[in-house]
């Protein structure tokens, strides 16, 4: 099983129809420094390569750059924090997303019931509150909003600290697009965590996706 980077990840994720965060690769310190200055600041910068699955664990992600001073500080910082066992490396510059809600999205092959998309609460509350749920890949819409409906803590999806409420028909086409992926069988899990809520709508800021 391998692992794609998380800008070969967010490509396939995005061309089946998930909404991510704006981003662009860089292969060093100055062209990260352009990337962040086309999509605008605040901006987050990562170490991205096939072989870096875990990148907050190891310390690879840098959020909240506001100037080009810190985003060539952080890339020069993550470009030297590469190993030999990282193989090939670049930038992912992202934009910066910020949201009161978290939630976490997915496919995973049950050996027993096959492809399924799961959607569960994410963020800091994810292993407290322990809130997933799952339904069988593909997705109709109808699926995807009882997939929904399934979650405990509906009260994150109305409005919220003076957020509006989670717009679930674009949470469904993200669920729906999971579903669609499904068809792949070369794809053996895909992971969108966090789904930040901004305006209602669900980013994905990070994504992986695993193949056989």
């Amino acid at each position: 099983m391998t692992t794609l980077s998380e800008a070969d990840s967010r490509t396939l994720v995005a061309e089946a129809g998930v909404t991510v965060s704006g981003w662009a690769t860089a292969s060093d310190p100055d062209a990260a420094v352009g990337a962040a200055e086309e999509m605008g600041f605040p901006v987050v910068v990562k170490l991205c390569g096939d072989a870096i699955a875990h990148k907050t664990e190891r310390g690879l992600v840098r959020l909240s750059l506001t100037s080009a001073d810190d985003v060539r500080a952080a890339a020069t910082g993550l470009l030297a924090a590469a190993t030999e066992a990282d193989g090939d490396v670049e930038l992912l510059v992202s934009t910066m997303v910020k949201g009161d809600r978290e939630l976490i999205a997915g496919l995973v092959r049950d050996p027993q019931f096959g492809p399924c998309v799961m959607l569960g609460v994410g963020g800091v509350l994810a292993e407290a509150v322990a809130d997933v749920a799952f339904r069988l890949a593909p997705l109709e819409r109808l699926d995807a909003h009882e997939l929904i409906d399934d979650l405990g803590a509906q009260v994150l999806l109305g409005p919220f600290r003076g957020q509006p409420a989670v717009d679930r028909d674009v949470l469904a086409d993200t669920l729906c697009a999971l579903g669609d992926l499904a068809g792949d069988p070369t794809i053996t899990s895909i992971d969108l965590n966090p789904l930040i809520v901004v305006d209602g709508r669900p980013v994905a800021v990070d994504a992986l996706v695993e193949r056989n």
